[in-house]
C-alpha cells in the first residue's frame, strides 16, 4: 500500500480487543501492520490482550465462576441428594485459576500476531501527527539506548488505547485500603466488610464475587436509580434479586469522604435522609471510567477530544485528522463494550483496504456479568414511551420453562418489545442464567428485522432456556403456552 516512505501500512496503539484485532485483520488484508501496547508481566513478558483480559472482565468473570461454584456447594448442592461437609474456599487457589486463564489467554492473542505476522512493540506509544508514532521502550530489561524515543511511521493510524479507571479526589486509591477494581479482582482473602462506590456494572460485578465467597458488602450508588441503563423492569428485577442475595445496595448516596483509622476506611455520604457514616475493611472506586488520551495524543497533533477525553469521530472511526482512526473505548460511538471495540477493529482495517460494511450499533448486545445475568439488545420501554411509540411488551419468567427448573436456575425474566403495528421487535431484555448466551439469538432476529411472529415460528429444543426467547415471541400475540396471559 506504501511506497516505502512509510515502515508501515498501519499502526494499531493498544492491543486490547479492539487493537488486536484490528490488526490482524489488517494483516489479513494484506497490510504491513504494526501493534504497540505496554502491559507487560513481573517478569517483562508481553501481556497482549489489554485490560480486558489482563484487569478487567476476563479476570472478574474468571472468578465470579468460582463463587459461583463454591456458594452452590455450600448451598444448594444437598438438594441434589450430595452431601459435602467442611466446604472451604481456597481463595488463592481460585486466583491461580483465573491466572492461568488470563496467562492462556495472552499466549493466544500473541500466537494470533505471530501466524499473522503483526510486528508486536512492547512500548508507550504517542501520535505526533497523521503519519508519525513516537514511541518509548519501557521494559526493565532493556538497555539505556534501547529506552530512547523513537519514530516509526505508516500510511494510516488506529487509536485503540483503551480506558482506565476514573480517580475520585475524596477516596484517593492506596491499594491497601482504598482499591482499584484491578486490585479488588486480586485480594488473597475474602474481607469482612466491603464498601463499593458506584453499582453500575463493574460494582455489581465485583459486589457479587465477593458476596458470595462470605464478604459483607455495600455498594453505594450516586444516582437514583438502579442500573439506569437497563430497562425498568429488568433493573427492578435486578435490585431485588442482589438485595435477596445479601447485597446491601444504597441509592442517591453521594460519598463525601474518606479517611483510614485503624486499619478500616472510615466513609461519610449523604442521601435525602441526610449524612451517614460506615467502615469497611475494604473500600472499591468502581465510579466508571475515561478514556486513555491523556498522553495518548501530542498537542502539536491537533486531533480533537471531546472535554472529558474521548477523540470526535465519524461514522467510518475517523477522526478529525485523515487517516488517524479511533476505536473502542476511546469514542463515543457506542458502549464501552469489548464487542463493540472488537466490530469496529475489523471494521476500520476493512475500511481502510477499501472494503467497507458498515457497524449496526442499533444491535449491540449489552451484557452484565452477575449472577443472575443481566443482557438486552435495542431500546428500552421506557425510552421508546418517552418518544411515544406504539409498542406491545410481554415478559416470561425463567420458572416457567423445564430446564430452568431442572438446573435450578428459576430467577428472572425475558422481556420482548415489539412495534404494534409491524410486529418488528425493538428490544429484548434478559436477566438470568445465560442471558450472555440466549440474548444472541435476539441480536440475529434484530440484525434481520425479524417480527414477533418470525421468532414465534421458529422451533425451539425441548427442554432449553431458550425457549423463554420463544415464549416471550408467543405473548407478545397473546399465545403463550406456559404462563397465563
Amino acid at each position: 500500500m506504501s511506497a516505502q516512505k512509510n515502515d508501515y501500512d498501519v499502526i494499531v496503539i493498544g492491543a486490547g480487543p479492539a487493537g488486536y484485532v484490528a490488526a490482524t485483520r489488517a494483516t489479513q488484508l494484506g497490510l504491513k501492520t504494526a501493534c504497540i501496547d505496554n502491559w507487560e508481566t513481573k517478569n517483562t513478558t508481553p501481556c497482549l490482550g489489554g485490560n480486558y483480559v489482563n484487569g478487567g472482565c476476563i479476570s472478574a468473570i474468571a472468578l465470579l465462576e468460582s463463587a459461583k461454584l463454591f456458594h452452590l456447594v455450600s448451598h444448594g448442592i444437598s438438594e441434589h441428594g450430595i452431601s459435602a461437609d467442611n466446604i472451604q474456599a481456597d481463595i488463592p487457589r481460585m486466583q491461580k485459576r483465573k491466572e492461568d486463564i488470563v496467562s492462556l489467554l495472552n499466549q493466544q492473542v500473541n500466537k494470533i500476531f505471530i501466524e499473522n505476522k503483526v510486528d508486536t512493540i512492547k512500548a508507550n506509544a504517542q501520535l505526533i501527527n497523521p503519519n508519525r508514532v513516537e514511541i518509548i521502550p519501557f521494559s526493565k530489561q532493556s538497555s539505556k539506548s534501547d529506552k530512547l524515543p523513537k519514530i516509526i511511521t505508516a500510511d494510516k493510524i488506529i487509536l485503540a488505547a483503551g480506558s482506565s479507571p476514573i480517580e475520585l479526589a475524596f477516596a484517593q486509591i492506596d491499594n491497601e485500603f482504598i482499591l482499584d477494581v484491578k486490585t479488588a479482582l486480586d485480594l488473597q482473602s475474602a474481607p469482612k466488610t466491603l464498601g463499593i462506590i458506584g453499582a453500575g456494572a463493574i460494582g455489581i460485578q465485583l459486589a457479587g464475587i465477593w458476596n458470595k465467597l462470605g464478604t459483607k458488602v455495600v455498594l453505594l450508588e450516586a444516582q437514583e436509580s438502579f442500573m439506569n441503563m437497563a430497562d425498568q423492569e429488568i433493573s427492578d428485577e435486578a435490585f431485588k434479586l442482589y438485595s435477596q442475595q445479601g447485597m446491601d445496595i444504597r441509592l442517591c448516596a453521594r460519598v463525601i469522604s474518606t479517611s483510614i483509622e485503624k486499619n478500616q476506611v472510615n466513609v461519610e455520604y449523604e442521601d435525602s435522609q441526610g449524612r451517614h457514616q460506615c467502615s469497611f475493611e475494604k473500600l472499591v472506586v468502581a465510579s466508571g471510567r475515561k478514556p486513555n488520551t491523556e498522553t495518548l495524543i501530542a498537542a502539536s497533533a491537533d486531533l480533537l477530544l471531546d472535554e472529558d477525553g474521548f477523540v470526535h469521530v465519524d461514522e467510518n472511526c475517523c477522526s478529525t485528522l485523515p487517516g488517524v482512526y479511533a476505536i473502542g473505548d476511546l469514542t463515543l460511538s457506542g458502549p464501552m463494550l469489548a464487542h463493540k471495540g472488537i466490530e469496529e477493529g475489523i471494521f476500520v482495517a476493512e475500511f481502510i483496504a477499501e472494503q467497507h460494511s458498515p457497524i449496526n450499533y442499533h444491535t449491540i448486545p449489552n451484557v452484565i456479568y452477575t449472577d443472575p445475568e443481566i443482557a438486552w439488545v435495542g431500546q428500552t420501554e421506557q425510552d421508546l414511551l418517552a418518544r411515544g411509540e406504539n409498542i406491545k411488551t410481554s415478559i416470561f419468567p425463567f420458572n416457567a420453562t423445564s430446564r430452568s427448573q431442572i438446573k435450578g436456575t428459576t430467577s428472572g425474566m425475558v422481556k420482548m418489545i415489539m412495534q404494534a403495528d409491524s410486529e418488528v421487535i425493538l428490544g429484548v431484555h434478559i436477566i438470568g442464567a445465560l442471558a450472555s448466551e440466549l440474548i444472541a439469538e435476539a441480536v440475529l432476529a434484530m440484525e434481520f428485522s425479524a417480527t414477533a411472529e418470525d421468532l414465534a415460528r421458529t422451533i425451539h429444543a425441548h427442554p432449553t432456556i431458550s425457549e423463554a426467547i420463544h415464549e416471550g415471541a408467543l405473548a407478545l400475540s397473546g399465545r403463550s403456552l406456559h404462563v397465563s396471559i
